[in-house]
């Protein structure tokens, strides 16, 4: 281990806003007291960890946290004015911490501006919200977890487990975060957002001719459906056509059509037996390797793989 790392206890702040997620808050504790006695078996240093609500927030003087943490809430709240709590972040970043959020916790870090032209990530379900809210954020949402250095976010309810491990791995090193991982029977690595992501197709956007041809689309995955037969369904010329599906939905009409025959693909491999070739072949796929492609490609895993992992029947 690296010198940096060993004999030097590192403070970490659990920010406590309201309704925060409590489970989280013990849960990341517990992760890191684990941490704490492998390394301490090490003879290495400590994560001490403080929670930080709005009446410990008056004082923007350093506090000489390594890291500072926003996690999620079961509430939906953003914080767009918890105002006190943009600036403490903003003061303690200016300062040295690294400013980390799971979930919902990356709208503080938005409403704060220390997010503004970075990447990150947050719940796949919030999606539109945040780019609506910061849209010069670069949101990859298909991403579990991204470490910006100085800047850390996390995707997930329970991402709070990747981040915390992160921090385990950056302060007390590699085999305390392999150690940790092991016993809370954890991956320590591999995981990503669009393995859980469903495809939530946009309804509401008022194009009442486009949401005819998404509830037609629906109806026929298993058939072959060029983007001229949807144009000429929506009784328009494909260009005019394209682009109001475009500017509807978010996607293109063939990249749509790709999600809904996935997002079927993931169901029939949660609930019966059919074996990968027949699930593709039932939502459109006569070619298997182009249907195993366009699988990992919008999920991250192979069809086989996510079965292991989702399935929802003996």
């Amino acid at each position: 281990m690296t010198s940096s790392i060993l004999n030097e206890s590192k403070s970490v702040a659990i920010v406590i806003y309201p309704n925060v997620l409590r489970s989280a808050v013990l849960g990341l504790g517990d992760l890191f007291s684990i941490a704490n006695k492998y390394s301490g078996e090490n003879g290495v240093s400590q994560l001490i960890v403080h929670e930080v609500g709005k009446q410990d927030m008056k004082d923007l003087s350093p506090a000489g946290y390594k890291a500072v943490i926003l996690l999620p809430n079961l509430k939906r709240e953003f914080g767009s004015n918890d105002h006190d709590i943009h600036a403490w972040l903003r003061a303690q970043h200016a300062t040295g911490s690294i400013i980390c959020s799971a979930c919902i916790g990356a709208f503080w870090l938005g409403y704060s501006g220390l997010l503004s032209g970075r990447p990150a990530t947050t719940h796949w379900l919030v999606e539109s919200k945040f780019r609506e809210a910061f849209p010069k954020v670069q949101l990859h949402v298909e991403q579990l977890l991204i470490d910006d250095h100085d800047i850390v976010t996390a995707g997930g309810y329970m991402a709070w487990v990747d981040l915390g491990l992160l921090l385990v791995r950056r302060y007390l090193g590699v085999q305390v975060a392999i150690a940790t991982a092991r016993h809370m029977l954890v991956d320590l690595n591999g995981r990503e957002q669009r393995n859980y992501r469903s495809f939530l197709p946009p309804l509401t956007h008022g194009d009442m001719d486009i949401l005819g041809i998404q509830h037609w689309l629906e109806k026929k995955s298993a058939v072959e459906i060029t983007v001229r037969s949807m144009a000429a369904r929506a009784k328009m010329p494909e260009r005019t056509f394209i682009r109001r599906f475009k500017t509807a939905t978010g996607y293109t009409p063939n990249s749509y059509f790709q999600h809904v025959r996935i997002e079927k693909a993931r169901g029939l491999l949660e609930r019966t037996n059919s074996s990968v070739g027949e699930i593709g072949w039932q939502v459109g796929y006569r070619d298997p390797s182009a249907f195993s492609r366009v699988f990992k490609t919008l999920t991250g895993v192979p069809a086989g793989d996510y079965r292991k992992r989702f399935r929802a029947i003996a």
